[in-house]
């Protein structure tokens, strides 16, 4: 099953009943709302996970498999570190079972620029106390073969990485032996609210009272906020994967230079994907945010690739898809959208010219993921203007290596304590300037 990402016709692995009230309700089965939930039973809180398809099944079993401190915000490196941390903690089967393993992840330079910005990255990263280094033209020729001619690198020998499709569904069991109560078809269509506070949510298989609730639904928690009134100024990008077949060892970690990327994986084959190319489907929100949005599209249009029209059924649609009655996520359950063919063709292309003594890798599955991006690509880990609703959204790609560092913090903002970590630059007032009166007519 690895590199076959989660479809609906995977079965269900968690289809408990559903309790009549809980502490804490928790949106979204990826790995962030997982492990946040993971954290507060082991406090003791009853916890509650509904996720309206599978586990992993959208963004969390779809990405990388990166688990990297190299190249972050350093605003995020706390987190990172933390996160990094608890990966390297799992219990010794847990930890097999998710695949993960230090084998450190490598950025190649082509011109002098990109080997400038990784060593202005380093000059800032010092500080944490990482193991990131500087490569010479030498250095990179050591680690890898060098047709591509690159001049130099940035390597992180401590960063990992994991099995996606693997990992999320791993930790999950392990979270509902420590007591989480887990759902998934169970898409929750919105909050129950008492004077203005949380008082429980309405699932499509009943209420459930709770006080406090967190949002983790990814790509689809603005389109939830919106539905009560809060705007929060995110949109969803698609990024296409592809998957060799077992192959060499090249290296047994990960690599990047600015067009492609690779990971060596658990079963031979490699992770292959373009470095920063996406598509972006134009739906409502592309207009209500255009203004927070537009400095990180001119800064790069070339990454991205414009589509005139969001299909029915993705979280920023034109138009709704599925039954009378039903709510979006029911109609969707599984964000599934095509991969882009003409990008992971040519990231065969640059793999193979890089690579000369393999050529172009045998491909034997292809998908896209949807990651759900914010204005400074940062997430926004935060209590709303409702209380009791905590959000921690706009992960922009970072989520999966992340997830488990963000975790205590969102505990911790869920129980209304003092966060571990400075939050201030995942604040969720942060856009306010661009903030425009929320409609419920789109």
């Amino acid at each position: 099953m690895d590199g076959f990402p989660i479809t609906l016709s995977t079965p269900p692995e968690h289809q408990g009943p559903l309790p009549e009230a809980v502490d804490v309700a928790v949106i979204g089965g990826g790995i962030v709302g997982l492990m946040a939930a993971w954290a507060l039973a082991r406090e003791g809180q009853r916890v509650l996970v509904c996720e309206k398809g599978r586990m992993a099944g959208e963004q969390s079993g779809r990405n990388w498999g990166w688990v990297r401190q190299q190249g972050r915000d350093l605003a995020e490196m706390p987190l990172m570190i933390e996160a990094l941390r608890i990966w390297r903690g799992l219990p010794g089967p847990l930890r097999r079972a998710t695949g993960f393993r230090q084998t450190g992840i490598t950025y190649l330079a082509r011109t002098e620029a990109h080997l400038a910005a990784y060593e202005h990255w380093l000059d800032g990263a010092r500080a944490f106390g990482l193991d990131s280094q500087l490569l010479s033209r030498q250095g990179a020729e050591t680690m890898l073969p060098n047709a591509a001619g690159w001049i130099g690198a940035l390597h992180t020998p401590s960063d990992g990485q994991a099995e996606p499709l693997r990992a999320v569904p791993a930790l999950a069991r392990a979270a509902a032996e420590d007591g989480v109560t887990i759902r998934e078809n169970c898409a929750v269509r919105g909050l129950h609210l008492s004077a203005g506070r949380v008082a429980g949510i309405e699932t499509e298989a009943g209420a459930v009272r709770c006080e406090r609730v967190i949002l983790a639904g990814g790509a689809w928690s603005s389109l939830f906020l919106r539905a009560h009134g809060l705007s929060l100024p995110q949109l969803s990008v698609t990024s296409s994967v592809s998957v060799t077949g077992p192959l060499p060892e090249l290296l047994p970690g990960a690599a990047a230079d600015d067009r492609f990327a690779i990971r060596r994986r658990a079963d031979g084959g490699y992770t292959l994907t373009p470095w920063s190319r996406h598509e972006f489907f134009i739906g409502p929100a592309a207009f209500r945010h255009l203004l927070p949005f537009l400095p990180q599209f001119l800064a790069d249009p070339a990454s991205t690739r414009f589509r005139p029209m969001a299909p029915a059924g993705f979280p920023d649609a034109w138009r709704r898809s599925g039954r009378r009655g039903e709510s979006p996520y029911e109609a969707c359950r599984i964000l599934d959208p095509r991969p882009a063919a003409g990008d992971l063709s040519a990231v065969r292309q640059h793999f193979a010219r890089a690579f000369p003594a393999i050529g172009r890798p045998p491909i034997v599955r292809q998908w896209a993921g949807m990651i759900d991006v914010t204005p400074d690509s940062l997430p926004v880990i935060d209590h709303t203007p409702i209380p009791g609703l905590t959000v921690a959204t706009g992960m922009s790609g970072h989520g999966f290596g992340i997830g488990p560092g963000v975790a205590g913090a969102l505990a911790d903002l869920a129980m209304g304590r003092r966060p571990r970590h400075d939050l201030s630059p995942f604040r969720w007032g942060r856009f306010r300037r661009f903030r425009q009166p929320p409609s419920s007519a789109i």
